[in-house]
């Protein structure tokens, strides 16, 4: 299933539209001080998918980030990867393959593998599992869960994460349709909204460096309000200076700001992979929310992304469904209003390599209500 699994610089990663698995995240966190391995590897599609015909060996890779648990101890996080997703019911195997394959390339004190999947969810298309409005009412308890991750493994290794990191819920929009089709396929609120903001006069502008500091200054007011736990300000600076122009992956960084008569109402960083567009962070100001400025930022954004080339707009991270007592809930209202399609991964899934070790950090993360490494 898996041959010549070798390192190699992470400037080599392939070009994906999944930005996490980029020589530029591979920079952005070299920035802020983690370690990253690069691994490479050929896969027979043919053997991981049953309706190919046979044929060669396809190159494949991956970005793992070595996550510090304690001075002796660390953690590889492996964001949204691999890539390679095989059928459903021959990925546990080919992750068990791929897992043993990486023990040598990780330092002693590794105690686990941690795969963030942005595979499908088995649970996804089981009808089962949507109550009768239609929303996915999740996946089942984490026994079960494990016991079809498992299925077909040697070892019955593979254990669901306490809890995951990167969104195991998102939306896709398809900028394959032209603006009108665009708008037609949004909620109407949506589509009323924007023209207010066009309407109020906001203006979306692209931000430079030297802006920056707008960024940093909604971006704490957004904290405070929703009180979530806030990241560094250099952690953005190496995001918007991250760009690995050089490598075989890079990405295009874009912050931008919607104002009205001067004033910042909201920001966003948007990032380019290949052909994807992720709209990776955002910000907006107390003031002034009559003026529907995220709309007008995010609709600006979708034009840029596609006059870019971009196929697809990835609104990163919802709740799972229209559940009002969700803490995202927000968030899928004002996402799912521009007409993407909701899509659901299937989360942490840890290899533990260090067993007693691993217990020990499971049974600590989970009284710590979950262990947050930085994705």
């Amino acid at each position: 299933m898996l041959r010549n699994v070798a390192q190699k610089s992470e400037d080599q990663l392939l070009e994906t539209p999944i930005l996490h698995q980029t020589s530029w995240w591979s920079d952005v966190k070299s920035k802020v001080g983690l370690r990253a391995k690069a691994i490479s590897f050929k896969v027979n599609h043919a053997k991981i998918h049953q309706e190919e015909k046979p044929g060669g060996l396809q190159e494949a890779d991956m970005l793992v980030l070595l996550e510090p648990l304690t001075p002796n101890h660390t953690i590889a996080y492996v964001p949204y990867g691999p890539e390679t997703e095989p059928d459903a019911h021959l990925q546990s195997e080919f992750l068990e393959n791929l897992s043993e394959s990486l023990r040598s390339f990780l330092p002693n004190g590794c105690i686990a593998i941690r795969y963030d999947l942005l595979w499908k969810s088995f649970w996804a298309d089981d009808r089962s599992f949507y109550d009768p409005e239609g929303n996915w009412t999740g996946p089942p308890e984490s026994r079960i869960q494990e016991l079809r991750f498992n299925m077909n493994t040697h070892n019955w290794n593979f254990r669901k994460a306490y809890s995951n990191i990167l969104p195991t819920n998102t939306i896709f929009v398809d900028l394959q349709k032209n603006p009108d089709q665009l708008l037609q396929a949004m909620k109407p609120k949506t589509r009323y909204n924007i023209g207010l903001a066009e309407r109020k006069g906001v203006e979306v502008k692209v931000m430079g460096m030297d802006q920056i500091d707008v960024w940093h200054k909604l971006y704490a007011e957004t904290i405070r309000r929703n009180g979530i736990c806030p990241d560094d300000p250099d952690y953005f600076r190496a995001v918007f200076s991250a760009r690995a122009e050089h490598s075989t992956s890079p990405a295009k960084v874009f912050l931008l700001g919607a104002f009205h008569q001067d004033n910042p109402l909201a920001a966003m960083f948007l990032v380019i992979s290949q052909k994807r567009a992720t709209y990776l962070y955002g910000a907006s100001a107390s003031a002034g929310r009559n003026l529907m400025a995220p709309y007008a930022l995010q609709w600006e954004a979708m034009k840029m992304a596609r006059a870019m080339g971009c196929t697809d707009y990835d609104m990163f991270g919802v709740a799972p469904n229209a559940d009002p007592s969700h803490p995202m809930y927000g968030l899928y209202k004002f996402k799912k209003g521009f007409g993407g399609q909701i899509f659901h991964s299937l989360g942490c899934w840890d290899y533990p390599l260090d067993t007693a070790t691993y217990a020990s950090f499971r049974t600590w993360e989970m009284n710590r209500q979950g262990y947050h490494l930085k994705n």
